[in-house]
């Protein structure tokens, strides 16, 4: 279940969602990081066996956003795919045919390096480096020195919260400073960086069925 938290950030209602994902509300765009199409693929051709069910559970919370938010746009900031052409591909390509109307950006990170062809044919618009849409500059690898306010991903953000007797829980969060935005990593199949981030960050923490601020 969609689960979400509104915040007025640069005088924009961006909506928090414990699926990984915000929805910018001006834009009706939804804004994510890190999918990494491929990547089960990649493991599978070293002989590792990981189910291209990844893949489709992560394509069908994409599916469930769109639908919840009624998105016009996907911004990508960075690592829609994770290497070169595999058979995650072509399941992309299957997805993608079913929402053609949905307008694609992907702001590119260090793992997009498909071919440009390939972009092309699936209707993605691709940025090289970064992208400005007034008030917020998109981009993949987190800025601590932007003048701008910066929305990115890359490093896969988590948090660890403490209880009594020594238990703790892990989970992916938002990290968010009075410069910047670090999304999480969309797909699953990826590992949670929780080393301390700069002291004025604050995060907003999810499960599958609530999202909070820490």
């Amino acid at each position: 279940m969609i689960q979400t938290l509104s915040k007025n950030i640069q005088n924009e209602t961006l909506m928090f969602t414990n699926q990984k994902a915000i929805f910018w509300e001006r834009e009706k765009t939804l804004i994510i990081s890190d999918l990494h199409v491929g990547k089960s693929a990649h493991f599978r051709k070293s002989g590792i066996a990981v189910s291209s069910e990844i893949l489709l559970d992560d394509l069908k919370v994409l599916e469930n956003l769109i639908e919840y938010f009624q998105a016009e746009k996907l911004i990508i900031v960075g690592d829609l795919f994770h290497a070169g052409m595999n058979s995650d591909l072509n399941i992309f390509c299957e997805w993608r045919n079913k929402y053609s109307s949905l307008k694609i950006i992907l702001v590119k990170g260090n793992h997009d390096r498909i071919q440009a062809q390939f972009y092309e044919e699936n209707c993605i618009e691709i940025i090289e480096d970064l992208m400005e849409i007034e008030p917020f500059t998109f981009v993949h690898e987190p800025n601590n020195h932007s003048e701008k306010f910066s929305v990115s991903g890359h490093i896969h953000p988590g948090i660890i919260l403490y209880g009594k007797a020594k238990q703790a829980i892990k989970l992916p969060c938002f990290a968010i400073s009075e410069n910047q935005i670090i999304l999480p990593a969309f797909s699953k199949f990826t590992g949670l960086y929780t080393k301390s981030l700069h002291q004025n960050f604050k995060f907003i923490a999810f499960t599958k069925g609530t999202i909070f601020e820490v």
